[in-house]
C-alpha cells in the first residue's frame, strides 16, 4: 500500500523539546515554555525529587 492521507498528517511537526538555557538538556518544552528537567521557567528553584535519586541510593 502506498503512503497516503495518513502519512500527510505527519509532516509539517516542528520540534517540541529544545535545549534548557539552565540545565542543558534537551527537555524545554517551546509550548508549555518550561523545562520538564530543571523546571526552568516555572520556578527559580531547581526541580529535583526523591524518587529520582534512588536507583543511586542502593548502592
Amino acid at each position: 500500500m502506498s503512503s497516503g492521507t495518513t502519512a500527510m498528517g505527519k509532516k509539517g511537526r516542528k520540534i517540541v523539546h529544545i535545549k534548557c538555557r539552565r540545565c542543558g538538556k534537551v527537555s524545554f518544552h517551546r509550548r508549555k515554555g518550561y523545562c520538564a528537567s530543571c523546571g526552568f521557567g516555572r520556578s527559580r528553584k531547581m526541580r529535583s525529587h526523591s524518587w529520582i535519586m534512588k536507583k543511586k541510593d542502593r548502592y
